[in-house]
């Protein structure tokens, strides 16, 4: 029977080592090989031949080894070992006096193996080995490509080992210790397999990591043990997969990083397996609860790296466990660009498909350091890890800190960039997508350890982005002495310092070499109508021009005319170096109408445009605007000065210049309406009907009313709302009005300076009752009020013609000289054309009817003007106790145009319910 055992195991032996045990043998002494174990079984580091090393050197040939000449010893020793196995049973107990562990184990491997496989000829066992083949190409680096070994649960009975049952306690032992090895390793063992539910070819089953049990008989001591040291198995398991998944390209060079610290780990861990079973072959006091000593601090690191595996793979949609599969969409508009320009779309391009890199993981690991900050052998590996981890983030900081530039090909780092979005489309676009929408924050994707800087970090990029692309940064100069990970102490000031310098440099570029007060400036002259003498020039140049139908106005006949008023010799604009970015232009969208639609919007969402003034639909009031009421200029910047004067804000100074023009057209339709009534005759005579002269007197009174109105709202829209903010403005520049001094110190970052000229525009819209939209219908009544009853000057004219008895007459009034009566006669005749018809019996009589509706006409627009003034001076009172209290000075000049009338005081109740 030990015979047929030990043909038994011979076979084995040349099955696992490929048959290469046929050379010629060598037989040295079997007691000596004993007696040298008794006396140091450290020195066995050498295969020596005696009873008990040979079958854990037996065991030993199943990691396949190599070496021919060791292979030639195993096949002699066996020989030997058999012929003692043959003769130990009849010699006496003296050679049992050795330690009995080593007598044991040597038993239990040899009887196990002895019992592994049914003595039959060798060819057919060769039958069911296992043929190895490539699997195919993966995107994993350093992945295996060896097709996976078969479950041992589908090996035919004959290879099935000897039941525990039937092994004593001791050879149990031993014969799990050496399953536990090989188990460590992801193999399976003879007692230890994978459970029935793993599958090694999923990829999830492989992730989650694997199962094992343990096939039934164990001693229940060594059975509780055993489970405990399988969980490092799984462990391992799952994180050799995590490794070969996590290091394909789709997932970022984070996560490669990452990989490539915890592949350093397992390649100590596969180096720890190695001495446990050295220890295993040569020491005969190692036992299982050794095993498990030697393995409890690995085991403890190999569930931390389990844990933080685990959660990233969730967080990457990898696992069952995880049913949040939100789609992340921030980079669609890359997406997009890389199609337009035939790029190839990655895996990890794919919208909807959930990909946890970059700030996420660095985040995740970051939260684990600091949940288990009581731990020192935790917080130690987690440390490691987020510094490796962190090194090629730390890349792409200094890169966009430094450079401004983003080099992130798997869009994994905080700051993202639309490509699509260029430089050249700044002119146009009206949403300033360049500076506000080129460079975002992926707000889910930003390590803690950024968390509080963030801002200055995208500032920083930005600033310096716009400084590269004006040849203001040296990109090929390498970038020295800064911090590679997280964990470094000079972390922070880095950021800080990279902020300052790039906030100074763009502050230099727009304040000094591109003269951002001089621009200004310039725009103040032209759209605050500041030292206008050259555009009353223009306006009345062009007067015949912009009296036409919008539709119907020559812009470039107005442009020309605009270009020989600025180049004027004693013009103040003559100097100005900015003067051909000046363009005229007409808007057919009324002012009120285009103000109206700003101020109902409620908010912009993220990706829409504002509709700009061109695209919006004209209403029916709009069809009869003039050129007067249309006439806009407009100013084009060149980059970089335009991130500051943007789109957005020449709006801003565009609806400010057409207030204030029609203010100052309106002004001069009634000084053209005073001075009618000053010159005409037909106003000048004081007639011989009270009631006619009654209502002459009320019309001169409404006229000086409406002109004290538009006249006062002048001064305070340009002396008391603009002039004071844009000397806050300039303040906050440090620059003095001459232009000479500038102390950028005034202005702390570029961000400030484009909000504090923001802010000064939006002051002026608000203070000039320009985004209020109660106030904005109230203030087009008024002025639509005042423009229809100057315009009706020439109708009352012909109509006191018509109506008073003096002039009607071939005769001179008793109350005018000859001269005034020749002018007047002059007039009438130019009037209607001749002097006969002018003097016709229609026109000799005084016509009452006539008279009547002339004073209800101006009873209507007294009516309207006084109601809607004292509408207005209530909605000012309110506003100004609430919002804008500068609004009280206006108040109280307004009031003034009411005096005397019923509506001078408080609205009754019954003017408010109407």
């Amino acid at each position: 029977m030990s015979s047929s055992h030990a043909r038994a195991s011979s076979q084995i032996e040349r099955w696992m080592t490929g048959g290469n045990g046929t050379s010629k043998p060598r037989a040295p002494s079997v007691q000596q090989g004993r007696g040298s174990e008794r006396q140091d079984p450290r020195r066995q580091e050498s295969p020596q031949p005696s009873t008990s090393g040979a079958p854990h050197r037996r065991a030993a040939s199943n990691s396949l080894g190599t070496n021919r000449g060791v292979d030639e010893r195993r096949t002699e020793r066996i020989q030997v070992t058999t012929k003692e196995s043959l003769t130990s049973r009849t010699r006496s107990p003296e050679r049992r006096s050795g330690p009995p562990q080593t007598t044991e184990r040597a038993k239990t491997v040899e009887t196990t193996k002895s019992y592994s496989i049914d003595p039959r000829p060798k060819s057919k066992q060769l039958e069911t080995s296992h043929e190895a083949s490539l699997v195919p190409h993966t995107t994993a680096p350093l992945a295996s490509r060896i097709s996976v070994h078969p479950l041992a649960s589908q090996a035919p009975q004959s290879l099935q080992p000897r039941p525990l049952h039937d092994l004593s306690l001791e050879v149990q032992e031993a014969a799990i210790l050496e399953d536990l090895l090989l188990v460590f390793m992801g193999y399976e063992g003879q007692y230890i397999r994978f459970s029935k539910g793993y599958n090694p070819s999923e990829e999830k089953d492989r992730l989650a990591g694997p199962g094992f049990k343990i096939l039934p008989g164990l001693d229940p001591s060594l059975h509780d043990l055993t489970t405990t040291m399988l969980k490092m198995a799984t462990h391992y398991g799952a994180i050799e997969a995590f490794v070969e998944v996590q290091s394909r390209e789709e997932f970022g060079a984070v996560n490669h990083a990452l990989c490539a610290a915890i592949r350093k780990l397992l390649q100590d861990y596969l180096i720890l397996v190695v001495q446990l079973e050295t220890q295993f072959l040569t020491n005969p006091s190692f036992t299982l609860h050794v095993l498990n000593l030697h393995t409890l601090p690995t085991s403890h690191m190999m569930f931390q790296v389990y844990s933080l595996a685990h959660e990233i793979l969730k967080r990457n949609s990898l696992l069952e466990e995880d049913e949040d599969s939100d789609g992340d969409f921030d980079d669609i508009e890359n997406i997009l660009e890389t199609l337009r320009e035939g790029g190839d779309l990655g895996p990890g391009n794919i919208p909807g498909k959930k990909i946890c890199k970059g700030g996420s993981v660095l985040g995740l690991i970051t939260k684990r350091l600091e949940t288990l900050s009581g731990d020192p052998s935790a917080r130690s590996l987690l440390t490691s890890l987020l510094r490796d981890a962190s090194r090629p983030y730390m890349m792409m900081l200094n890169e966009w800190l430094h450079h401004g530039s983003i080099k992130d090909p798997h869009a994994e780092f905080l700051v993202r960039e639309q490509k699509s979005i260029k430089r050249e489309r700044l002119e146009e676009d009206y949403t300033d997508e360049y500076w506000e929408r080129r460079y975002t924050i992926r707000d889910n994707d930003v390590p803690p350890q950024l968390e509080g800087v963030k801002g200055k970090v995208l500032l920083a990029g930005k600033y310096l982005n716009v400084v590269r692309e004006c040849g203001g940064v040296d990109v090929s100069k390498a970038v020295k002495d800064v911090p590679r990970s997280f964990d470094d102490n000079r972390f922070l000031d880095n950021v800080n310092s990279a902020y300052a310098h790039a906030n100074e440099s763009l502050l230099k570029l727009l304040l000094t070499t591109h003269a951002l007060p001089a621009r200004l400036r310039s725009l103040k002259h032209y759209f605050f109508l500041d030292r206008s003498d050259f555009f009353s020039y223009f306006l009345e140049l062009g007067t015949s021009e912009l009296r036409k139908p919008v539709k119907a106005v020559n812009t470039g006949k107005l442009q020309s005319l605009l270009d020989l008023v600025l180049r004027q010799p004693g013009s103040v604009a003559a100097q100005d170096p900015f003067k051909e970015d000046i363009k005229v232009e007409m808007n057919e969208i009324s002012l009120t109408n285009s103000l109206t639609r700003v101020v109902n919007i409620s908010g912009i969402e993220e990706g829409e445009k504002l509709q700009t003034l061109a695209s919006q639909p004209i209403s029916e009031n709009d069809k009869s605007a003039v050129g007067f009421t249309s006439l806009q200029l407009d100013y084009s910047v060149p980059f970089p000065v335009s991130l500051v004067i943007s789109r957005k804000t020449v709006w801003r100074y565009q609806a400010l210049f057409r207030y204030l023009l029609s203010l100052r057209h309106l002004e001069q339709q009634l000084v053209s309406s005073w001075q009618s009534h000053n010159k005409a005759p037909s106003w000048s005579h004081r007639s011989s009907n009270q009631e006619l002269q009654l209502c002459k007197r009320r019309i001169f009174t409404l006229r000086a009313r409406m002109l004290v109105f538009v006249q006062q709202l002048l001064y305070f829209c340009t002396s008391e709302v603009i002039e004071p903010n844009w000397q806050a403005l300039i303040a906050r520049l440090g620059a003095k009005e001459d232009g000479k001094d500038i102390t950028p110190s005034a202005v702390r970052t570029v961000d400030e300076l484009m909000q504090d000229h923001v802010d000064f525009l939006d002051t002026c819209l608000k203070e000039c009752m320009l985004t209020n939209n109660s106030l904005l219908k109230v203030h087009s009544k008024l002025m639509r009020t005042c423009t229809l009853f100057a315009t009706y000057t020439g109708w009352f004219s012909r109509e006191l013609d018509k109506s008073d008895p003096d002039l009607a007459g071939p005769e001179k009034p008793d109350n005018m000289n000859g001269q005034q009566w020749a002018k007047y006669q002059k007039e009438k005749s130019d009037r209607y054309g001749n002097s006969k018809g002018s003097n016709a019996a229609p026109e000799t009589t005084f016509d009452q009817a006539r008279l009547e509706k002339m004073n209800d006409i101006l009873q209507q627009y007294e009516y309207n003007f006084s109601r809607h003034l004292q509408i207005l001076l209530d909605a000012l009172n309110h506003y100004a106790a609430t919002e804008t209290v500068v609004l009280l000075g206006l108040c109280a000049r307004l009031s003034t145009a009411n005096q005397g009338t019923q509506y001078s005081g408080p609205r009754n109740e019954e003017d408010g319910g109407a």
